[in-house]
C-alpha cells in the first residue's frame, strides 16, 4: 500500500480559489486543464484524481505536486505519525543508482534488512 497519498482538500482548495479567481465555472475549468468534468466532480467528494489528472491539475495551478502531498510519516494535516522503515527510505535511492544492478539491490535489500530486524530484536531483547 502507498504512504504518499494526495492531499485532496489542498488540491480542491486551491482549484476552487484559482478558479473563483479567473471567473471560471468548474466545467471551464475542466476544459481548460484537459480533464472531464466528472474529474471535479470526485475531487469535490474527496477522491483523488487519476495519476495524468493529478499532473495536468498541478501543471494549471503552476504549482509543485509536492504541495498536495502527504508525505509518508505525517497525517492529513500534516502531523508527524510513525517513522517510516528505514529500508522503504533507502529502496528508492538504491533502485536509482546506475552503478548497481537489480540483483546487486536485492542482496542490499536482504542485508540492510537482515540488519534492522537484527537491531529491532537486540532492542526488545531484555539487558541481562
Amino acid at each position: 500500500m502507498a504512504r504518499t497519498r494526495v492531499n485532496v482538500a489542498a488540491l480542491y482548495a486551491a482549484l476552487d480559489a484559482a478558479r473563483t479567481t479567473r471567473g471560471l465555472s468548474w466545467r471551464q475549468l475542466a476544459g481548460e486543464v484537459g480533464v472531464s468534468p466528472s474529474t471535479m466532480t470526485r475531487l469535490a467528494n474527496g477522491h483523488r484524481p487519476d495519476v495524468d489528472a493529478f499532473a495536468a491539475l498541478v501543471q494549471w495551478l503552476s504549482l509543485p505536486a509536492e504541495n498536495f502531498m502527504i508525505d509518508p510519516g505525517t497525517d492529513v494535516e500534516g502531523k508527524p505519525t510513525a517513522e517510516p522503515e528505514l529500508l522503504v527510505q533507502l529502496a528508492p535511492l538504491l533502485r536509482a543508482r546506475s552503478d548497481l544492478g537489480e540483483e546487486d539491490v536485492r542482496y542490499l535489500e536482504e542485508v540492510i534488512g537482515a540488519a534492522m530486524r537484527r537491531f529491532s530484536s537486540d532492542r526488545d531483547s531484555p539487558v541481562g
